[in-house]
């Protein structure tokens, strides 16, 4: 007899994103279907925007912009003039200390007659210095607009410190918000700073338009903001079908808000729920990101939605003949398109896009030097630290948010399973076993009985780096389990590789070679657009895992102990605390807590340990405080990844746990026989 692992019914690889991505495909499916029925009528049409309008409020709930947000007070920090325009650059809030570097582009009193109409230009992934934002603000100052450009937070802005849209951005889960917020409140703000100027004229409402993330600001802050009365997203959009879920392109955190698959949110959604108001779409014919063929789509689709309000020519869709930019045609598509809709006059005056008096200014004259002390990850640390003040942290109601977050509607049911023969080594039977969770989710395990005593106590193991990795070579799994102890009264072990761990971990794709893809932060952002995350979905797991320890013979199931590695120990945590019922915890290299997390500048933790939601109900701590039963951390880290300090151990320190701070892995079989003894 040999041993043999059991053949899986789908390629284990492919398995974690073919279940996300089908799953995402639905809520695209059902988007889709709200979409057509809304074309029945015009009070289908308005009640579907109502609905599309509230869910994006939902994702961002009160900001500090608006019609009726305290007007800004303005720095300002230099002015250039220059052929046909000049730029004053201005600083000014839209949270307490986090300020927009907004540089205004003037029309030349020379040529045009204040007050002007405004164009508001937030930048994408990129600078304000590039190319594709001082060319096209140019050249509406030269039409006779105020342009106003400004950078985002991160990328190559000059509020890059804290700002990481994927390092930061992430962080913002935790706490029950989106990152996107800042991106919005700051588009929305400047529409709030052009109140101020006496030189700008708001009665028609506002223009909006940008690249890439600036068109993405755009049809967000257009649903959130009535002034906004004409928009011009540009090589931004595409279905979410394809580019983000059947492509698995890595998208920022903050264009996957919480639930937004769930809620059917699609690009197209963001323009048909605004119409009949005036859109210029704009493409690239050889965008590298947003296929031209997946962007005609979306244009025919939304210029369905504008035929059906009667007003088909509000509605055009651009394409250049170059890639993903904002290049000078279009900026001259745009203003012709803002000179009809904005300002009702469509012989007013454009220069020649194509002569050669439209130049790159050098980067200093684009500067505001905003302050960079206050940033997403200093404003998430205060803001973890405002939720804590407010939570009620009973044991029932942790109990409770996880169920929530987690989908427990009800007790895990024991799985359906297949076991293999036993095989004997040494003084336990090992069989392979392979837990079916899900119809298209299941889970390799391990499974090792003791032949020298049964019901025997049992460990259930998880571990993010693969379920055998501490049984290999006398690992401190197989010493826990006494495994080569003659005569002794051995344990059971089963150690199982959730949903994308070990076995299971997906398989690189081709968008995960760009420098801000991850398979972790690929499953972290779907898994959190679809309002389901991918530790609810491992904490799901390992209940079924423990639902079918306990259906074991072999089992005494009054001393079943879970144990975990680095975010398997955090999974564990939360098993053990929904579950009341085990003898015991053993946490190795477990995260001190999600605040750590947000504070640390850097970490080398996955991005799907970020559960979204939890701070506004808990933190780790909480959780290890309300355990009903004795638990072991071995070697607890900090949020840098880092021994944790004595201050962040300090909330450990309670009659059930024991703490080993320098631990290692190796300390494991201790931990174990402490933690049953104690349970006994």
């Amino acid at each position: 007899m040999t041993p043999h692992s059991i053949r899986p019914r789908t390629d284990l690889r492919e398995m974690l994103r073919a279940h996300i991505i089908a799953r995402s495909l639905a809520c695209m499916e059902a988007a889709q279907r709200r979409r057509v029925a809304a074309l029945q009528s015009p009070q289908a049409m308005s009640a579907y925007s109502q609905v599309i309008r509230k869910a994006v409020q939902g994702f961002y709930g009160t900001l500090p912009a608006g019609p009726g947000a305290t007007p800004p007070k303005v720095i300002p920090i230099s002015v250039f003039s220059y052929e046909g325009y000049r730029v004053e650059n201005v600083l000014f809030e839209t949270y307490p200390g986090w300020q927009v570097n907004a540089s205004v582009y003037l029309p030349s009193e020379a040529d045009w007659t204040p007050p002007y109409p405004v164009v508001i230009v937030p930048v994408g992934h990129s600078g304000k210095q590039f190319e594709s934002y001082q060319l096209p603000c140019q050249y509406f100052a030269r039409s006779g607009y105020i342009a106003i450009c400004f950078d985002p937070p991160g990328q190559a802005s000059e509020k890059q410190a804290g700002n990481d849209h994927f390092v930061d951005g992430v962080r913002d889960y935790l706490l029950g918000r989106t990152s996107s917020r800042y991106f919005i409140s700051d588009a929305i703000r400047c529409i709030d700073y052009a109140a101020t100027r006496p030189d700008a004229d708001l009665s028609c409402g506002v223009a909006m338009t940008g690249c890439s993330g600036g068109g993405t600001t755009t049809t967000f802050a257009a649903l959130l903001d009535e002034r906004i009365a004409v928009t011009g997203p540009c090589c931004c959009l595409s279905p979410l079908a394809a580019l983000d879920i059947r492509q698995c392109y890595n998208q920022c955190p903050e264009v996957l808000m919480f639930r937004r698959y769930a809620e059917g949110i699609d690009e197209a959604d963001l323009i048909c729920a605004w119409a009949p108001k005036p859109c210029l779409l704009m493409a690239g014919e050889d965008d590298e990101v947003f296929r031209i063929e997946d962007v005609r789509g979306l244009a025919g689709e939304i210029e369905e939605f504008y035929k059906r309000w009667g007003m088909p020519e509000r509605f055009e869709f651009a394409v250049h003949s170059g890639g993903h930019a904002y290049p000078l045609e279009q900026a001259c598509t745009f203003a012709r398109f803002m000179n009809r809709w904005l300002l009702g006059r469509p012989e007013r005056y454009l220069p020649n896009w194509s002569e050669k008096t439209f130049s790159m200014r050098p980067y200093e004259e684009l500067r505001c030097y905003p302050r960079t002390d206050v940033n997403m990850r200093s404003r998430a640390v205060a803001e973890a630290d405002e939720l804590a003040s407010k939570r009620a942290c009973s044991s029932e109601a942790i109990r409770s948010a996880i169920a929530k977050m987690a989908g427990l509607d009800a007790p895990a049911q024991v799985p359906d399973s297949e076991t293999g023969a036993p095989f004997q080594v040494w003084f336990h039977d090992w069989r392979s076993v392979m837990l079916r969770v899900e119809e298209d989710i299941e889970l390799p395990a391990t499974y090792l009985t003791s032949r020298l005593c049964q019901p025997a106590a049992t460990l259930l193991h998880l571990d993010d780096a693969g379920r055998h990795r501490l049984l290999h070579r006398g690992g401190p799994l197989a010493r826990a389990i006494r495994f080569l102890e003659q005569g002794v009264q051995g344990l059971n072990l089963l150690t199982v590789d959730l949903r994308g761990w070990g076995d299971t971990a997906p398989a690189m794709y081709p968008y995960e070679m760009a420098p801000w893809g991850s398979i972790d932060r690929y499953t972290a952002y779907k898994t959190a657009a679809l309002g389901d995350p991918i530790m609810a979905m491992r904490i799901r797991d390992a209940l079924a895992a423990l639902a079918w320890l306990r259906s074991r013979p072999e089992v005494d199931p009054a001393r079943i102990v879970v144990t975990g590695s680095c975010v398997g120990a955090i999974v564990a945590l939360h098993v053990a605390v929904i579950d009341g019922k085990l003898a015991g915890l053993a946490a190795m290299n477990s995260l001190t807590s999600f605040r750590s997390l947000i504070a640390a500048e850097r970490y080398p933790w996955p991005a799907d340990i970020f559960l979204p939601n939890a701070l506004k109900y808990y933190d780790l701590p909480d959780l290890a405080n309300g355990l009903g039963c004795p638990a072991h951390f071995l070697g607890m880290r900090s949020g840098d990844g880092g021994l944790a300090s004595e201050t962040e151990l300090a909330p450990y320190r309670v009659d059930h746990i024991t703490l080993v701070p320098e631990a290692s892995e190796a300390q494991l079989p201790e931990a174990v026989e402490r933690v049953l003894r104690n349970g006994d």
